[in-house]
Formats: structure tokens, sequence, C-alpha cells
């Protein structure tokens, strides 16, 4: 029990010093001792109990008096409990104050919020970035298709980083504006003889308007012509008038072929009649010989006048109803 003692009450102290060191950060509140920044304890043990890492308020707070700004330990902390990173504002203030870019501390922690890297917006507005779009193919008045690769200069524009379109936004609009330039030539050799027209227009149009960044210049890096699409068309055109051509051809020669076969069909209809017609005449003759109707002298001329008319068919040929019975068309003789 006597040795326990003691060992018992150097664990306490080791807890009770470790303790007080992570409530205390003495390190950090020398350091800014050192560094001119005013922090009392209190407000280290304040930053604990708020769950703020001292660390990332501190140490802001150190690179902000050296560097000459006006950072207030309540900002830096309501930034970082709304989920800002501190030291990247403070960083962007300090590189924005060297670049004399007018620049607060509210703005740059709503551009932080607001998800852009505020530093990085910084560095682009001292050094322009280079935006280079994908290949953009456009066709030309006479059906040439070009395809053209531009090079963006953009700058960033801090009062409207938040809020403002990004970089798909400047391609998109640089890409219409491709094409319509393209679109409204003539040639495509007048698009190849002058390609900066393509980056007049697209300046002219004033495609950083509702964007986050300012364009410099856009510079046609390649253009390459393509397909003749116009010629394509042409024969795909053609290629379908023939095939409408083809099928009403083909549904006229069907109505032909039906209205044959409906003729036909009613030719043999008029050759059964006749048939049926034909053999009811001795019959008709026999009923009116028999009433006394018809004359034996009557029926003996009647027969004369049917051979003569025979005679004078198969010396003629064949009659106007045989023809049309086989299909034929009648021929005309020469008329007298």
């Amino acid at each position: 029990m006597e040795l326990f003692a003691p060992v018992f009450i150097l664990v306490l102290i080791i807890l009770a010093v470790s303790l007080l060191f992570y409530f205390v950060p003495v390190g950090l509140w020398i350091s800014a001792l050192a560094a001119g920044v005013r922090l009392g304890i209190v407000q280290l043990i304040g930053m604990r109990l708020r769950r703020v890492p001292p660390a990332a308020i501190v140490l802001p707070m150190i690179k902000a008096e050296k560097a000459g700004l006006d950072a207030a330990l309540d900002k830096l902390e309501a930034h970082f409990l709304a989920g800002g990173n501190v030291d990247r504002v403070i960083d962007a203030l300090i590189a924005a104050q060297r670049a004399e870019i007018p620049l607060s501390f509210e703005r740059a922690a709503a551009i932080d919020l607001a998800g852009r890297n505020v530093l990085e917006a910084v560095q682009m507005s001292v050094n322009p970035k280079v935006i280079e779009t994908p290949i953009v193919s456009a066709v030309a008045k006479d059906g040439i298709e070009l395809k053209a690769k531009a090079r963006v200069t953009v700058r960033a524009n801090i009062d409207r980083l938040v809020g403002g379109a990004g970089e798909p936004t400047v391609i998109a609009r640089v890409g219409e504006g491709i094409v319509t330039t393209v679109g409204s030539s003539e040639t495509h050799k007048q698009v190849l003889e002058n390609p900066d027209r393509i980056s007049a227009t697209v300046l002219s149009k004033g495609l950083d308007a509702g964007t986050a960044f300012e364009i410099l210049s856009i510079d046609i890096a390649d253009v390459d012509v393509g397909r003749n699409i116009g010629a394509a068309l042409q024969v795909d055109q053609a290629e379908a008038d023939k095939n409408i051509a083809e099928a009403k051809a083909a549904e006229r020669r069907f109505a032909a072929l039906a209205l044959e076969q409906e003729m036909r069909a009613r030719v043999q209809e008029m050759r059964a009649r006749v048939v049926e017609a034909e053999a009811e005449v001795p019959k008709a003759l026999s009923q009116a010989l028999r009433e006394g109707k018809l004359g034996v002298m009557d029926y003996y001329g009647m027969q004369n006048l049917l051979a003569d008319t025979r005679m004078r068919e198969s010396v003629a040929g064949p009659s106007r109803g045989e023809e049309e019975a086989l299909g034929e068309p009648e021929k005309e003789g020469p008329r007298s």
C-alpha cells in the first residue's frame, strides 16, 4: 500500500498535466505572443470547448499578422465552424494583397464557402489560364465539314466567382460560336483562309457574360477539313427519291395487274352468259315453230344468214369479241 499511493499520485499528476496541455496549448500561445498576436489562455480554452482546433485558427492568424492583414479571431472561428478552409482564405488574402487585387475577408470567405478554390482564383487572376476546347465539327454553306479546336485564355473574375458559371459553360459557348461562324460562311475556304474570323465572331458575342471568368483571347489552334456533308445528303436524298419512285411504280403495276385480272373475270362471266343464252336459242326456235310464230322458210333463211355470216368471219379473221376474249388489242385497218 505504501508503494501504491505514490504511483497513483504520479499517474494523477501526469493525467492532469496532459489534460492541462490539451486544453491550454501553451506552445501555440507562446508562438502567437512571439508573432505579435494577442491571444489569451481563456480564448484558447474556449476554442477547445467549441471543438475548434486552436492550430487551425492561430497559425492563419500568425500569417495574417505578419502580412499586415486584419484577421479577427471571431471571423476566423466563425468561418471554420461554417465548414470553410481558414488557412486557404488567409493565403488567398495575402496573395491578393501582394498582387494589388481588392479582396475582402468576407468576399474570400463567401467564395470559399461556395465551394470554389479562392486561392486558385486569385492565382488565376494574376496568371491567366488556358482552356483547350475539344474538337468542334461545323458545316459551311457549301456542305464541307470543318473540325476546329480553340484555346481560350481566361482570367478569374473575383466579383463573379459566387454564382458565376464555370469552365464547361465557357467551352460550350465557344463551340457554339465556332459552329455559328463556320455555318454562316459561304464556302469552307473562307474559314481556312481567315481562321481569325472565328475568334472575332466569338469575342464579339460576349461569351464571358454570367461566368466566373473574363475571356482575354480566343486562338484557333487547328482547323481540319472533314467530310463532304452536302454531297452525302444529296446522295441520301437521291436514294430516298429513287426508293419512293420504285414504290409508286410497283403500286401502279400491282393496280394494273389487279384491273387486268378483274377484266378477265368479267370477260369470262360474259362468255358464260353468252353460252347460256345460246343454249336457250334452239329451245326458243322449237317453241316458235310449234306455236306457228316462225315458218319453215323463215328458219331456213335464218340458217342461210348465219352460214353466210360465219363464212365472212372466217375470211375476215377473228371477231372483235374473240380478240377481247383472247386479251389482244383490236387492230385498225385502213380507212376508206
